[in-house]
């Protein structure tokens, strides 16, 4: 098959001939289109992350709330799997809280947070929180005193120190000011059984802090 395009005089009309050439078509290839149904859009399974805490003393608050998202856009609705007695749970926004009270002391295994966009479903592994009646572990940390600023000079306001841990590395919601410079061993107490990452910093009597010294790590039990 052939397209003419033929101009006419000083007209700026352009006129179409569609032509068909022998040999070019069998008698099969007349129809040049085809029906096609609507296209259906595919639904993306949800997404949810977390590390929930594993373990709390009595008295004290638990929380947790897992970090959801949809790829569509789409709502989504949280539901739990072997809730604690002695804690809520909140199906729109996952979070899973409570205070712990005398006589509930155990451990609680097997919980799961599941997600779903009202087609697919996503959920955390499972599981286990230890409920304490006291806390009796403890960290012993040490560390050598600065005695330098970043830049080379000589440290001469040394106001204290931050110590930083969680039972995630990289993650350290927990902090203790040690406001005596001349400090460099502090015993972190009333730690439930778990494992422990620690760093600390450097403050000077501005309130400038240093960056992060190395990660140390413990098993309270």
């Amino acid at each position: 098959m052939s397209i003419n395009w033929n101009y006419v005089g000083n007209s700026t009309m352009l006129f179409v001939t569609l032509t068909t050439m022998a040999g070019c078509l069998d008698s099969g290839s007349e129809t040049l289109t085809q029906e096609q149904g609507p296209l259906t859009a595919v639904n993306s399974s949800p997404i949810i992350s977390g590390n929930p805490p594993p373990a709390v003393v009595v008295g004290d608050n638990y929380t947790f709330t897992p970090t959801a998202s949809d790829p569509d856009g789409d709502t989504l609705v949280f539901s739990i799997e072997n809730r604690p007695t002695w804690a809520s749970f909140d199906s729109t926004t996952g979070t899973l809280a409570g205070v712990a009270s005398l006589g509930t002391e155990g451990t609680y295994d097997n919980i799961r947070i599941t997600v779903s966009d009202g087609g697919l479903d996503a959920s955390t592994p499972q599981f286990s929180i230890n409920v304490t009646q006291v806390a009796l572990g403890s960290a012993t940390l040490s560390w050598t005193a600065p005695t330098q600023n970043t830049d080379g000079s000589t440290l001469e306001n040394l106001a204290g120190y931050n110590i930083y841990y969680g039972t995630s590395l990289g993650s350290y919601p927990s902090r203790v000011h040690v406001d005596n410079p001349g400090l460099t061993t502090y015993v972190v107490e009333n730690l439930v059984p778990d494992n422990y990452f620690f760093v600390s910093t450097a403050v000077n009597s501005m309130g400038m802090e240093s960056s992060f010294s190395n990660v140390a790590e413990k098993m309270v039990n």
